[in-house]
């Protein structure tokens, strides 16, 4: 892919145009990184230096920076497709590279004119920036936080503190520092600066060691201390004492992103569990053939395709409905994550002695994703982080369901996969949303659309039972949620069940929801016809939320009936997705 391609595709929009264009590069005779590269660099935990160059002068930076800043990022789908075509081929590069987005984000969302459009040249050019936030003795208790700016008589701030498991502290060349700007603390205590290093006096700062870890061991995963640096004025993002509200806005939109890593790296192991089932004979014919073997590859099919559609409206939503990310950034943050660690749990059944093997077979890819995925839950905010804030929102999304309270244009616009999602407002992004769940609290509207469909018998009426059933099991979990009063210390193990069982509810409803805005133009693909993707995901989730066990004889046959696609799917060499996506003809 040349930067002119990538460039010309900014102006086009269908979905995973840019991924596919991305794929058929990087899979290309002068391909631009290898298993066998991703594999020498793990084993010698050496950072991905080659390649990151190797992106940049491709252009990619570009979509780290937003199109009203003069960069080629035109909606947060766009960096989705990115994330997850890089992170199928190996997640430390994915992770070095995107993470300049997250460093930056803070200024997208608060930052000035000024201050944008100065970052955004040098975004584009290939700066790293990294975002530093964690303290060693205080881990992500970020009201704890140590590290000072001290107002200078003169202007500007002083520096004193160090910053601890930072990516990208010791390669980038600018750090967005959350520093304690008032001595008391508290939720206005604290501010962000955005700390260029060559500005820096020499000896005013040094870089902390890299931190040995288990996964995307290449990684620089290090730290960044200050001893009376000096800052100017204008480092300053917001306004002071903003720095807190600014991540957490921020991150509603990073932790989203977040999804895009889960999907590419078990779209890899999903494909290097497809590839080993059908090569290997066990009892005289292809282990891909043996019905235990065929049940949980089909199985993690669906339920990728459960991470892809509340992915899907997840991002979306950063556009469409900024106003209730709050909730979504926390579902898709804990429940992709958490999806993911079971498909790749499941299959590394499936791969058995070779899911652990570091040579010999498919470069040792299998245990590297594996020991890489872990830390997608970790980062950005850990599963109890994400559980909490849903707990933290109970009543609204309480208020919200027994109302029906619906934004109708924002949801239509979060679940289409007909054209780019709205112009972000980032001022519109809340820390708590006041109205709830639009998502969940249009699913009665939902499940009359899909009993409609079934009435037409364009899909099934066990799918249409499968969704009346689904709708009475939101009345309960609401009733349950009801009777929750938040508090910040004393969250309670059944109430984070609560939380579980809500995340899995939206992500049924997202998949409702994006079944029948797509159904219309996609009937006559095996993968949507008679709703066989929604029957298979909700028969999944369902189980998930009744705690009911999982049946063979009740449920197997509407996951076994999507066998067929996952293989052709496998064999034609495209993504495993909702959508058709070409991949890179040279596989992995």
């Amino acid at each position: 892919m040349s930067r002119a391609t990538l460039d010309a595709l900014a102006g086009q929009w269908t979905p995973h145009a840019l991924a596919a264009e991305l794929e058929r590069v990087l899979g290309g005779a002068a391909r631009t990184f290898t298993p066998q590269q991703s594999a020498a660099l793990d084993s010698d935990e050496r950072f991905p230096a080659g390649i990151c160059r190797d992106l940049d002068a491709l252009g990619l930076p570009r979509w780290f920076v937003p199109e009203a800043h003069g960069g080629a990022l035109r909606d947060s789908e766009d960096l989705a497709q990115l994330i997850r075509v890089l992170s199928r081929r190996d997640f430390t590069v994915a992770l070095a590279h995107v993470k300049t987005y997250l460093g930056a984000v803070s200024v997208w969302v608060a930052g000035s004119d000024r201050q944008a459009a100065a970052l955004a040249a040098r975004v584009s050019a290939g700066e790293v920036v990294s975002l530093a936030l964690t303290e060693h003795e205080h881990g992500s208790d970020l009201l704890a936080g140590d590290l000072s700016a001290t107002p200078l008589a003169s202007g500007g701030w002083r520096l004193d503190g160090e910053k601890w498991l930072i990516n990208n502290a010791t390669r980038a060349g600018m750090v967005c520092v959350l520093a304690r700007t008032n001595p008391a603390g508290g939720a206005r205590g604290f501010s962000l600066l955005l700390v260029d290093k060559a500005a820096l006096t020499p000896g005013s700062w040094r870089a902390l060691p890299a931190v040995p870890t288990h996964g995307v061991r290449g990684a620089d995963i290090s730290g960044i201390a200050f001893t009376g640096a000096r800052v100017a004025a204008d480092a300053l993002i917001g306004a002071e004492g903003e720095g807190l509200e600014t991540i957490l806005k921020g991150f509603q939109i990073t932790r989203t992103l977040c999804s895009a890593m889960s999907l590419g790296m078990t779209d890899h192991a999903l494909r290097l569990a497809m590839r080993f089932a059908g090569a290997h004979r066990l009892y005289g014919r292809p282990l891909a053939e043996l019905p235990q073997a065929a049940r949980t590859l089909t199985e993690s099919y669906v339920d990728m395709l459960a991470m892809e559609a509340v992915s899907l409206v997840g991002v979306r939503s950063i556009h469409a409905l900024p106003a209730e990310q709050s909730v979504a950034s926390a579902v898709v943050k804990y429940l992709v994550p958490s999806l993911g660690d079971g498909v790749i749990d499941g299959l590394r059944g499936v791969l058995g002695a070779r899911a652990m093997l570091v040579a010999d077979h498919e470069e040792g890819a299998f245990q590297k994703l594996d020991r890489d995925h872990r830390i997608v839950g970790i980062f950005d905010g850990s599963t109890a982080v994400n559980l909490n804030l849903l707990v933290n929102q109970f009543p609204a999304l309480v208020r919200g369901y027994r109302a029906g309270h619906t934004d109708e244009p924002g949801l239509a616009a979060a679940v289409t996969s007909d054209g780019p999602p709205p112009p972000l407002q980032p001022q519109r992004l809340a820390l708590y949303s006041r109205s709830g769940s639009s998502v969940v609290q249009s699913l009665p509207a939902a499940v009359a659309g899909i009993q409609e469909l079934a009435a037409r018998h364009d899909i099934p009426d066990a799918l249409a039972d499968r969704c009346a059933r689904l709708r009475d099991v939101a009345d309960s979990v609401h009733a349950e949620l009801s009777t929750v009063r938040p508090s910040p210390r004393g969250v309670t193990e059944e109430t984070f069940v609560l939380a579980r069982r809500y995340a899995v509810l939206y992500a049924a409803a997202a998949s409702a929801h994006l079944f029948l805005a797509g159904f219309g133009a996609r009937a006559a693909d095996p993968l949507w016809q008679r709703g066989a993707w929604l029957d298979a995901v909700l028969t999944r989730l369902l189980r998930r939320l009744t705690g009911e066990p999982d049946l063979d004889d009740e449920d197997g046959p509407a996951v076994d009936a999507l066998l067929p696609v996952l293989r052709a799917q496998h064999d034609r060499g495209q993504l495993f997705s909702l959508y058709p996506c070409e991949l890179a003809k040279e596989e992995p």
